[in-house]
């Protein structure tokens, strides 16, 4: 296996919440279901907030860019 330490960081245009620990994840495909996850938590744990206009910027351990996914992709529009 080929196990790789991504980052997930997460913004919008007044915070940003930078992922100095990381993850290990087992291959590059891995890296948007561990995204996801990334996206539903903070969306459970710090309540009321309009995630809409955030992103998760996911980057590897040489700080090149990944992917990025918008936050309201992953949640989808809210009722």
């Amino acid at each position: 296996m080929n196990m790789t330490q991504m980052y997930f960081h997460c913004s919008n245009t007044k915070k940003a919440f930078v992922d100095r620990c990381g993850a290990v994840v087992d291959d590059l495909a891995e890296a948007p279901h561990h995204a996801t996850q990334v996206v539903q938590s903070l969306a459970k744990t710090r309540g009321l907030e309009d995630w809409r206009d955030w992103v998760l910027d996911v980057s590897d351990n040489l700080g090149d860019e990944l992917f990025v996914a918008a936050f309201a992709f992953v949640l989808g529009n809210p009722h």
